[in-house]
């Protein structure tokens, strides 16, 4: 089969989405179940996160990388190479391609919480998923809380949505633990994940713990915008590192350095970081949502959003407390093992065949 996919996410520096299909592809180049398939990727600029290879080629198709690429620029060019299938794993698809399209859906944020976007943004992807899963022979998404959500809001039918976990990147390397206690948190940095509830939570920390620091890694793209610099100003004697990106190597060394985690959000379709930080050895505070409890079960601790005290106290007994330490880490090995990129690539292929 001829595979085209949508490959924006992974130029530059890949986050999220660009993580996701850039763990797909190394499994694809090298696997043999997709040794007959040759990858067609399509993107605004060149890329580097993954290289040509005999089963993947690349596609440039010049202009700025929004709606009006995926939807004008990408479908003819895409219609000249005889797909077989088409795989958009960014929540939208081409609607002009006339070839089988399969599209993953990650969360749906815009539809169940527009208030957490700008009205013509929320408008624009609530119309482009729903037509985009309506004209998929397949959805794809990461948890059973995801697909609920599609049936419900979207009206796809629960028979063409999989469920599909991504694979975890394992931190490797030797630990660089010293005795400073350090929280670590790993994202975008979204209203719905409570950055600055982490700060204050931090802070109140340090008064008892004064050397608790914090590292944030992420851009800030909260809508309506919420300024972390202004919350970091005010954090008192904590001492907090706001990284706004990392490449790999510097967010292994963080993980590495990290003795605890935190993830408050209350909205994910799955919610990744947390669960690279478990394979790294540090445990994770996250906040109490039915996804979470999907995604992490007995391998973290849970605090009710918007509650600063018991995030501190979540956070002090993770730190410090060698018997929760212990729990979580006797926990960690279950939670991880549902989240393989051998596993989610073979299945991946497997909805795509399915769907040429």
């Amino acid at each position: 089969m001829r595979i085209g996919i949508d490959a924006r996410e992974l130029a530059g520096h890949p986050t999220g989405v660009g993580r996701y299909l850039g763990g797909l592809l190394r499994e694809w180049s090298t696997g043999a179940a997709a040794d007959s398939h040759e990858f067609v990727l399509y993107a605004h600029e060149p890329l580097t996160a993954v290289g040509p290879s005999r089963r993947i080629r690349h596609r440039l198709i010049a202009g700025a990388p929004g709606t009006w690429w995926e939807q004008r620029h990408l479908p003819p060019v895409a219609g000249e190479d005889h797909l077989d299938v088409f795989f958009a794993p960014a929540y939208t698809a081409p609607l002009r391609l006339a070839v089988p399209t399969v599209v993953t859906i990650h969360d749906l944020s815009y539809v169940v919480h527009p208030e957490w976007f700008l009205v013509r943004e929320g408008m624009r992807r609530r119309w482009l998923t729903r037509r985009s899963a309506a004209r998929a022979r397949a959805v794809i998404t990461v948890s059973q809380f995801s697909k609920r959500e599609i049936v419900e809001h979207l009206g796809t039918s629960a028979d063409r949505v999989h469920v599909i976990p991504q694979g975890i990147d394992r931190p490797g390397g030797a630990s660089h633990r010293d005795a400073t206690p350090r929280v670590l948190y790993v994202g975008s940095i979204f209203n719905r994940r409570h950055v600055p509830d982490l700060v204050r939570a931090i802070a109140r920390l340090a008064r008892t713990h004064p050397g608790v620091s914090l590292d944030i890694v992420g851009d800030n793209r909260t809508f309506p915008h919420e300024s972390l610099e202004h919350e970091i100003a005010g954090s008192g004697e904590c001492r907090v590192r706001w990284h706004r990106y990392a490449s790999n190597e510097q967010l292994l060394e963080l993980y590495s350095r990290a003795h605890a985690f935190a993830f408050l959000s209350e909205y994910e379709g799955l919610g990744t970081t947390p669960l690279e930080a478990l394979a790294a050895a540090v445990p994770p505070v996250v906040a109490d949502t039915e996804v979470a409890r999907e995604t992490y079960g007995d391998a973290a601790l849970y605090v009710p959003v918007g509650d600063i005290g018991r995030t501190a106290e979540a956070l002090e007994l993770v730190l410090f407390d060698e018997a929760t330490r212990a729990k979580i880490r006797t926990a960690a090995p279950v939670t991880l093992a549902k989240f393989d990129w051998a596993r989610a690539a073979r299945d991946t292929l497997a909805v795509l065949e399915a769907s040429g």
